[in-house]
């Protein structure tokens, strides 16, 4: 179409398909903004790019809203009703684009008069805040195709765009290597949507704290009750075919506990690959933080009451700031039962613990993972106490935001987050254990990647080849001074696997 433009245009635009601009019809005593007749549509818009900078249109967009705002306080329909004024003064710039490529369905539209049937449309714009509620002669057609649009594989378009390809910058992997899965996952660059929900940060605190967590869609299910758990901001990316966003969306729009929340941002990475991209999900909720502080979370745990409030008040006790380099741990435990009465303080649950209803988490399989917390000195301290790291070391930490991301080639099960505080341990981060605070890890049936872990000898040697490159770049980076004590336990496991 840019080659049917004349020379001095620089908007392609489709006719409002409403009277919306026509002041003897306008709608609800609003005013309309100045518009060529019935106005132009900016849902689809052709921008002739070099054009619009050549005629300086960055300032005549910003004089005319300027000039019109002087006797129109506000726009009703954002950067459409500035568009409008700005043709209006100006009609040459106007290409006037065959109506079928926006045929918009609001409640008061004539876009029926546009074509004789539905093939005949070549995009459908559901220009209403009521969306697929409202009248038209074809609107049920029109809903089965939205429904096949949304159950498109993004992956499978993206691939046929032409041109594409030489913007990725993937690297390559061997097809034939046995741990082919884990460096096609690491170098994947995955389609991702942040916010794919309205989200409001509007209360600011310098000690505010944000949870960021991730999930696949059998987790989603989890994030009511840990919605009910922590009422401060949420950071949630989640990993979804594109088929399962709509159901996503359903679901939060079905819960009392989420549809009413402004402060849970949601971000989508869609599904590509062979195993759970975990550390790229962790990053993505990460980097659309706004609050200074960070509480890492896995979102199969819950928090106690309360807490959201009880770290705020350690920060600021403690004096951290967004500069330090300081993990504050909340100690980790879980339970084996699906109903159990939530602890409501610290003292329940060491009755909790006494009564075999709880245990420190993942005591009986994964020991070194959390056992530097020191759980002993837990039980009957009151104030906050620094604990050394360890060597596999992975507790539940709150940092600045501005820490360091995770390393994305750890993917699907084993040493994602122990690659992570390992990374930290290396940057000087001390660790301080917060005294009354607690998390709670709720049971649920494994995942894939874990089964795979667990029954896949080369996924084992893939992993272990990917720890000790990872290692081994530390070491390069930061000396081996830094990471002493996992120089000694990297040492001792190749004594043990040269007995093997």
């Amino acid at each position: 179409m840019f080659d049917e433009f004349l020379p001095g245009q620089t908007l392609g635009l489709v006719e409002n398909q409403s009277n919306w601009y026509l002041k003897a019809f306008s709608y609800g005593g609003q005013r309309p903004w100045p518009a060529l007749g019935r106005g132009f549509n900016t849902g689809v818009m052709l921008m002739h790019l070099q054009r619009l900078r050549v005629r300086g249109f960055a300032n005549s967009w910003l004089t005319v809203a300027k000039r019109v705002l002087a006797y129109i306080p506000k726009t009703s329909l954002a950067d459409q009703d500035v568009i409008n004024a700005v043709v209006n003064e100006q009609p040459g710039i106007v290409y006037r684009i065959e109506c079928t490529w926006n045929i918009q369905l609001s409640d008061r539209t004539m876009s029926d008069a546009c074509y004789r049937d539905a093939n005949h449309i070549n995009i459908l714009h559901w220009n209403s805040p009521r969306k697929q509620e409202v009248r038209n002669k074809h609107v049920n057609e029109f809903r089965k195709l939205h429904r096949l649009f949304l159950e498109m594989d993004g992956n499978l378009l993206r691939r046929r765009l032409f041109g594409c390809d030489r913007h990725e910058s993937a690297p390559p992997y061997n097809e034939s290597s046995p741990c082919r899965e884990f460096e096609k996952g690491a170098g994947i660059l995955y389609r991702t949507h942040p916010f794919l929900l309205e989200y409001d940060y509007s209360v600011y605190s310098p000690v505010d704290v944000a949870l960021v967590t991730q999930c696949s869609v059998e987790r989603i299910p989890l994030l009511e009750a840990l919605s009910r758990h922590w009422p401060g901001t949420i950071s949630i990316a989640i990993y979804l075919t594109d088929a399962e966003v709509q159901n996503f969306l359903d679901f939060v729009r079905g819960s009392a506990d989420l549809r009413a929340r402004r402060n849970i941002a949601y971000h989508v990475v869609y599904k590509d690959g062979e195993l759970y991209p975990i550390n790229y999900l962790r990053n993505t909720a990460m980097s659309y933080v706004s609050a200074p502080f960070i509480f890492q979370l896995d979102i199969d745990f819950l928090p106690q009451f309360g807490l959201h409030e009880s770290i705020m008040g350690y920060v600021n006790k403690l004096g951290v700031n967004e500069s330090d380099k300081v993990a504050l741990i909340v100690p980790a435990f879980e339970t084996e039962r699906y109903r159990f009465d939530f602890p409501a303080d610290k003292e329940e649950l060491l009755k909790f613990l006494k009564r075999g209803i709880l245990y420190t988490f993942r005591y009986h399989v994964w020991t070194q993972g959390h056992a530097a917390t020191n759980y002993s000195v837990w039980r009957s301290s009151s104030e906050p106490y620094e604990v050394s790291w360890e060597p596999d070391f992975e507790p539940y930490i709150v940092v600045s935001k501005s820490a360091p991301r995770y390393d994305t080639r750890f993917i699907g099960f084993g040493w994602n987050k122990v690659s992570y505080v390992t990374h930290l341990t290396a940057l000087g981060y001390k660790y301080i254990v917060l005294p009354d605070t607690f998390i709670i890890h709720r049971p649920h049936a494994p995942s894939l990647d874990i089964g795979k872990f667990r029954t896949d000898s080369v996924y084992r040697r893939c992993l272990k080849r990917l720890k000790d490159e990872f290692v081994r770049e530390l070491m390069e980076k930061y000396g081996e001074a830094a990471l002493s004590k996992l120089k000694r336990e990297t040492k001792r496991e190749r004594e043990i696997e040269r007995t093997r």
